[in-house]
């Protein structure tokens, strides 16, 4: 391996980007930058009737999101622009042309209602899998069915019509795949697939292998599902010439709904709570979808996540920072079967990132969320009091709502249950000590109280568990003392008063 590698990640904008595709890239970006090698973003927009407004830019705020830079592609440019497939459709029209000219492609002139009536033929003759192939194109409407003046007549008058690869007979066609092996495919059961459609725009296929090639890619990393395209793409390498520059493949295995019975859906996502895309999606006819980022996961909790989802390392690491995966990965350890989507793993990840994040940097990513009238110090150090507790940012938010602010409610339940007659005066008592105490740190004012409770002949439960939902308004929030200090005596004192006079109403 050398500088030489260039991979491409290549969707399509014809929707939000799903997250086996960001798997897919974080494949690609891992194995380039593991090699010193070139990561590539190429929109495939060849199909205009699926163009989503929008996708494009969302692919892009995705990538960023996650962490993943592009070194060649829109916005960047790069030596072997365009990086879009709709400003590159002239390039490909020549290489159909040399097709043509070669005998390996050919015209055909049939229009979709004949295609249609033909298949629906075939399946009332019990072929429901017809193909337009060596066999079968002898019925239709082609360069090999029509004489060549009637050919050239119907291409003058322009008359509609596509490119068909000219598949060949009885050839064995052999896919060699980093993660599968070598897969082996007789031509007779590959179809004479369109390369070049009536619009003047290629089809996948044509654009696809034309560009890795121009682009001088290396390796083709992509999901399972372009699998039996392969030995087609291996096909029009042979055609065009470029069988000693094709790159190397690697199909990647599905990612699998959590019970492990088929790829995994946004119903999925929906049903069992989580998203299936980076970030929310909104498209221009008011469909939505909700994002990670959104929901508030951290994207290198989704980079540890996806990267497992079929990835291996060499021993038991699970948590990886990006330079840490970059330097492990290796594409020979990537699974042939699909990989489950875990979603207690997923939720875990991301509670160790929450963990993880000094809560100075917590806080400004909650300034505008939260009450800040405390100050930054104030709330940095409420933050780190309940920040091991929840996994999602929304639920460290709620978190710190009783610690920002006094309750304007108790919780009537607890309330009734740990009220007593003397409750009152128990505990203006030790608020009458508290306004005695020399507040140092948590430690001295737990020995203070202690001390207090042994002098009055007091058991811990007869008072504090009440004094804790005077404070906070139910049974919930960290070390009792911890949070005291937190408030100060000041704040403290007015919490107590305030919520006596809330269980007094």
């Amino acid at each position: 391996m050398s500088s030489d590698i260039r991979v491409r990640f290549a969707p399509s904008p014809t929707g939000p980007l799903h997250i086996g595709g960001v798997r897919t890239a974080l494949y690609n970006y891992l194995f380039a930058k593991k090699h010193g090698g070139t990561f590539v973003l190429r929109i495939e927009d060849t199909d205009q009737t699926r163009y989503v407004p929008g996708a494009e830019a969302y692919i892009m705020e995705s990538l960023r999101w996650i962490g993943m830079e592009w070194d060649e592609g829109p916005e960047k440019g790069g030596p072997y622009g365009p990086y879009r497939q709709s400003e590159r459709k002239d390039i490909y029209a020549q290489f159909a042309q040399k097709m043509i000219d070669e005998g390996s492609a050919y015209y055909a002139f049939d229009t979709a209602e004949e295609l249609d009536n033909m298949r629906q033929r075939m399946k009332k003759g019990g072929n429901p899998t017809w193909q337009y192939n060596h066999i079968t194109r002898v019925h239709m409407k082609n360069a090999f069915t029509l004489p060549a003046d009637e050919v050239q007549r119907k291409l003058n008058a322009g008359d509609p019509y596509v490119i068909r690869l000219n598949v060949p007979r009885n050839q064995e066609i052999r896919v060699e795949d980093i993660v599968r092996g070598v897969v082996v495919v007789k031509s007779d059961h590959v179809d004479d697939k369109v390369l070049f459609k009536s619009d003047g725009m290629p089809t996948y296929h044509l654009a696809n292998v034309v560009d890795d090639y121009s682009m001088k890619i290396t390796h083709v990393i992509r999901g399972e599902e372009w699998l039996p395209s392969a030995p087609l793409h291996v096909l029009l390498y042979q055609a065009l010439g470029w069988e000693n520059a094709m790159p190397r493949f690697a199909h990647l295995p599905l990612i699998l709904k959590p019970e492990g019975n088929g790829k995994l859906s946004k119903r999925d996502g929906d049903r069992l709570g989580f998203p299936v895309f980076p970030i929310e999606w909104k498209g221009q006819d008011g469909e939505t979808a909700s994002g990670y980022r959104e929901n508030g996961w951290f994207p290198q909790a989704v980079v540890n996540l996806m990267a497992l989802l079929g990835w291996h390392p060499s021993d038991n690491t699970e948590v990886f920072s990006m330079e840490e995966l970059i330097q492990a990965f290796a594409l020979e350890r990537v699974s042939k079967a699909g990989a489950k989507f875990d979603l207690e793993k997923a939720r875990w990840f991301n509670q160790y990132y929450l963990r993880k994040t000094a809560p100075a940097v917590l806080a400004d990513m909650l300034a505008n969320e939260v009450d800040t009238s405390k100050g930054q110090n104030y709330l940095e150090k409420a933050i780190a009091l309940v920040q091991d507790r929840p996994t999602f940012l929304p639920e460290l938010k709620d978190d710190l709502s009783f610690l920002l602010s006094a309750p304007q409610i108790l919780d009537e339940q607890i309330l009734a249950k740990k009220w007593k007659e003397d409750s009152r005066e128990k505990v203006q008592a030790f608020m009458h000590h508290l306004a005695q105490v020399d507040w140092q740190s948590p430690e001295l004012l737990k020995q203070a109280t202690t001390e207090f409770l042994e002098a009055k002949g007091w058991g811990f439960g007869s008072v504090m568990p009440l004094v804790r939902l005077l404070l906070t308004g139910s049974m919930a929030g960290p070390d009792l003392f911890d949070m005291m200090d937190l408030f100060g005596k000041e704040e403290t004192l007015h919490r107590l008063e305030q919520g006596l006079r809330m269980a007094m109403a």
